[in-house]
């Protein structure tokens, strides 16, 4: 089993009370969280916001393909931390799952430094590199998201 780890730091123009709601509600999450040629419809989100509770997401491409993930919450502490699950990743079977970890650190001015730590398993860096990759994508979103409200 591989695992390879990675993380990423932003600066949002938002408290992190504004950047936590973003990641745990189907309204927030929905503006934000998948390719940019995507929709992620707020009524195809379930987040059961406890430790132990499931988060789904569904989400479409233009020519209505679904395309789904989903996991579980692990440590919900508003609004400083969050882990969650993607996929299972005490699965001996051989799919690719992670840790998510995201930690909200206010500026002082407004803003919020977010650190999101993503740990995958049975994966390797190429799948990892493409993962970081679309992060990065999701979290230019996010910005733009919270800087419109």
């Amino acid at each position: 089993m591989n695992t390879v780890e990675y993380s990423i730091t932003r600066r949002l123009p938002a408290e992190p009370k504004r950047v936590y709601t973003a990641w745990t509600t189907p309204a927030g999450f929905s503006r934000w969280f998948g390719p940019r040629e995507f929709t992620t419809p707020e009524d195809r989100i379930v987040m059961q916001t406890r430790p132990g509770g499931a988060w789904q997401v569904v989400m479409l491409d233009d020519a209505g393909n679904e395309y789904p993930l989903g996991g579980f919450y692990r440590e919900l502490d508003a609004p400083a931390r969050l882990v969650m699950t993607t996929g299972d990743p005490d699965n001996t079977t051989g799919d690719v799952a992670s840790t998510v970890s995201v930690m909200f650190r206010p500026t002082g001015d407004g803003c919020t430094e977010m650190t999101m730590r993503q740990q995958g398993v049975n994966t390797d860096t190429e799948h990892a590199a493409g993962a970081a990759a679309g992060w990065r994508h999701f979290f230019d979103r996010l910005a733009e998201h919270l800087a419109e409200h």
